[in-house]
């Protein structure tokens, strides 16, 4: 897997980018109280409780894993050093974010966060217990005061003055254009897309309540990157998203078994054009849709008014 595969990359160039301390240097700090001190500098949605719970894995280790747990909608990743380039186009808006985030070294500009970050208690608990062991605090920077705007003073443009034609030296020949071929081919416009558009950046959401069976069903989806939550991408809630195919899933727990043949036809033709649009949304973002039913009937019914319909019927509910 492509995402993987950023993440091992960004540990090795975590390993090889330490380099020994000279003797005038102290001796490195301890890997666990970096990364709290790190994690306390970002908003989290669970008081810091998995940035605590993983501190003393490697910083990408902590970053992949705690990533649903910050708040999304003060952060922002930009991919300043052109590391993640790679991932975006293997992987969706959100392992770019993850990239990102997973660096291991701290980039201005790559992460911003809007307004002031309040140290989440788990972590600011796990702080005081290194100050209480003895061993020197390292307080999170100090938010820094937004600069005051000035009006930019106006500048006159300098009359723009061509230059004399060159005459072409005999002993140079002028370079031919390029051929076709020689141009560098065009980004695939799935990947262009989902860059130009931020609606397409999954974002966790709180499930639905009053169906607990459902949600439970959902939560089992194979690989299922946003366990416990749904998915929100172009303005579509989905039941899960699985990053390492890129696969947005819609989940059907309805007994059609249960119903008269004339019912379930009914229930296709009803449920059929909403299920069509979903599809139609997540393909817009670049994603595959699949739809969880749980009978063959049930699959075989889909099928038949639409085979173009990914159907996949649950064992797992």
């Amino acid at each position: 897997m492509r995402f993987r595969a950023c993440i091992a990359l960004l540990l090795y160039v975590s390993a090889c980018a330490t380099s020994a301390p000279s003797p005038r240097e102290p001796a490195a700090r301890d890997p666990r109280l970096a990364n709290l001190q790190r994690a306390a500098t970002l908003p989290w949605t669970d008081g810091g409780r998995c940035a605590v719970r993983e501190a003393s894995e490697p910083w990408p280790v902590l970053a992949e894993r705690c990533y649903q747990a910050l708040d999304h909608d003060r952060l922002e990743f930009h991919d300043i050093t052109g590391r993640c380039a790679i991932a975006s186009a293997g992987a969706a808006a959100m392992g770019l974010g993850v990239c990102v985030l997973a660096a291991p070294e701290i980039v201005v500009g790559a992460v911003i966060v809007a307004g002031v970050v309040v140290v989440g208690f788990a972590i600011s608990e796990a702080l005081e217990a290194y100050e209480k062991k003895g061993r020197p605090q390292v307080r999170p920077p100090p938010t820094l005061p937004v600069p005051e705007t000035r009006p930019v003073p106006e500048v006159k443009p300098v009359p723009e003055t061509k230059p004399a034609p060159q005459k072409p030296s005999p002993k140079k020949r002028p370079k031919p254009e390029p051929a076709g071929q020689d141009w560098p081919p065009p980004l695939p416009p799935e990947v262009t897309e989902r860059d130009r558009r931020p609606d397409c950046t999954p974002r966790p959401v709180p499930h639905r309540g009053g169906h607990d069976p459902h949600n439970q069903c959902a939560d089992r989806i194979p690989n299922n990157n946003f366990t416990g939550w749904d998915v929100r991408v172009n303005g579509k809630d989905y039941d899960g998203l699985q990053l390492a195919t890129l696969t947005l899933w819609d989940v059907k727990t309805d007994d059609f078994d249960k119903h008269s043949r004339r019912s379930q036809q009914f229930f296709i033709e009803m449920k059929l054009p909403e299920i069509q649009r979903e599809r139609r949304l997540a393909e817009e973002c670049g994603y595959e849709f699949v739809l969880g039913v749980r009978s063959e009937a049930h699959k075989a019914a889909l099928e038949l008014v639409d085979k173009t319909l990914k159907v996949v019927v649950m064992d797992w509910c």
